[in-house]
C-alpha cells in the first residue's frame, strides 16, 4: 500500500524565530494517521525541529555523499543520520541547475543516503522547452534510469519520487490534473517494468510545482498522485494546514 505524504520544502527561507514558530504550528495540526508529514527546513534550523519531532519526519534539503573529509561547507549523509535526521531531498531542479549536480552525482547521493538509512525524496522533472518539444516523458525516464534504477527492488521501495515540472516551480503555474497524472502514471509504469507491479505499488510518487490549497484536492485525487512536495504553500501555516487536512484527501485515491 502506497504511503500518502505531504512534505514541506522551506528552501532558503525564514529566520530562526520564524522557523521555530512555523514548526510549532505544524506540530499542532490535527494528526492524520494515514498521512506522513515531512518538513525540510534550512540546515541551520534542522536541529531545532529535531528537538521535538514527534510524528513529523524531519529532513534535510541537501547533503554530501562522502562520510567525512575536507569538504568545507558540506554536511554528510552520515552526519545527518547520526544527528537524527530521517530524510533527505536529492535531485531537486534547483540543485541540478544552480549547482550543476549531474545524474551521476545524484546517484552517489542516493546510494550514500540509503546506506545511512535515510528516506530519499528523489526529485525529477522537465523544463518548459522539453515539455513543449514533447520529450518530457523520455527526459524524466532518463533521470530515473541514471540515478535510481540501479537499486534493488528491496532498496527502491524506500525511495519517494517527487515529480516537479521545472516550469511550475515557484512560477504560480501548475501542471493540469491530466499532465500530472500522465507523468505519474508513466513513472508507475516504468517502476513496474523495471521491477514489478508489487514494487511499483509500494512507491509513493508526489507532485511538486505550485501545489496549493486551490488545486491540491484535485491533484491528490489523481490515481497515481500520492501527495505533494510543497514549496511556497509550506511557508504559510494556514495553507499547509489545508494540504494535510483529512478533508483534502477524502476523495483521493
Amino acid at each position: 500500500m502506497r504511503k500518502k505524504i505531504v512534505a514541506g520544502n522551506w528552501k532558503m527561507n525564514l529566520t530562526a524565530q520564524e522557523a521555530i514558530e512555523l514548526y510549532a504550528g505544524v506540530l499542532q495540526l490535527p494528526k492524520n494517521e494515514a498521512l506522513q508529514i515531512a518538513v525540510f527546513p534550512p540546515m541551520l534550523f534542522v536541529s531545532k525541529c529535531l528537538e521535538n519531532k514527534q510524528h513529523i519526519t524531519i529532513g534535510a534539503q541537501n547533503a554530501y555523499p562522502k562520510q567525512f573529509g575536507a569538504f568545507t561547507g558540506e554536511v554528510s549523509m552520515h552526519q545527518l543520520a547520526n544527528a537524527g535526521v530521517e530524510a533527505v531531498l536529492i535531485g531537486h531542479s534547483e540543485r541540478r541547475m544552480y549547482f550543476n549536480e549531474s545524474d551521476a552525482f545524484l546517484k552517489e547521493k542516493v546510494d550514500a543516503a540509503l546506506s545511512e538509512g535515510l528516506q530519499v525524496f528523489f526529485c525529477c522533472g522537465e523544463a518548459l522547452e522539453i515539455r513543449e518539444s514533447g520529450k518530457h516523458l523520455a527526459f524524466v525516464r532518463t533521470q530515473l534510469e541514471n540515478s535510481l534504477f540501479h537499486l534493488s527492488a528491496e532498496v527502491m521501495e524506500k525511495v519517494v519520487i517527487a515529480y516537479e515540472p521545472i516550469w511550475a516551480i515557484g512560477t504560480g503555474l501548475t501542471a493540469s490534473v491530466e499532465q500530472a497524472e500522465e507523468m505519474h502514471a508513466a513513472i508507475r509504469s516504468w517502476l513496474e517494468n523495471t521491477y514489478s507491479k508489487a514494487t511499483a505499488e509500494k512507491i509513493s510518487i508526489l507532485y511538486g510545482g505550485s501545489c496549493n490549497p486551490s488545486n491540491a484536492k484535485a491533484l491528490f485525487a489523481c490515481p497515481n498522485v500520492d501527495g505533494g512536495l510543497i514549496g511556497g504553500a509550506a511557508l504559510k501555516l494556514a495553507d499547509f494546514a489545508v494540504l494535510v487536512a483529512e478533508e483534502t484527501w477524502i476523495t483521493s485515491n
